[in-house]
């Protein structure tokens, strides 16, 4: 068993990292997974939350709101829908976030009027988004 693999990072601004981890927290759809090296292949969307990776260099932590991991025994590669460093992360930026996820709330109530499935996902998204404001102590 290999003791690090490959972890990618990328949003549709940047890659945001690309380095040898231990393994990977991941806030997934289904729940939180920690991917590490000889894992077993895994596809899984992401809910807002924060990704946390550990290797040879420490920990480096991104909030991410959204998204796709694909893990294989080699590595995991992120595409984030958002991603931003936890370390750059302002108050600023965290009230957009939050904004936009309450706007797509709006939006889901106006056009889906009789159907509950996208209101309620829209406001699993916008619970999530406000959570992670306390998870981060902001």
């Amino acid at each position: 068993m290999a003791d690090t693999m490959q972890f990618d990072l990328v949003s549709p601004e940047r890659s945001l990292a690309s380095l040898q981890v231990a393994q990977v927290q991941i806030p997934g759809a289904d729940g939180d997974l920690t991917a590490m090296p000889d894992h077993s292949p895994l596809i899984t969307t992401l809910r807002p939350g924060v990704l946390r990776a550990n290797g040879p260099q420490g920990e480096v932590a991104y909030v991410v709101t959204g998204g796709f991991a694909q893990i294989t025994p080699e590595g995991t590669s992120v595409l984030a829908e958002q991603a931003v460093p936890l370390s750059e992360m302002t108050r600023a930026v965290y009230d957009q976030m939050v904004e936009e996820a309450r706007a797509a709330h709006a939006s889901a109530q106006e056009t889906f009027k009789n159907e509950p499935g996208p209101v309620d996902d829209a406001a699993k998204l916008l619970a999530d988004m406000v959570a992670i404001g306390d998870q981060i102590s902001l």
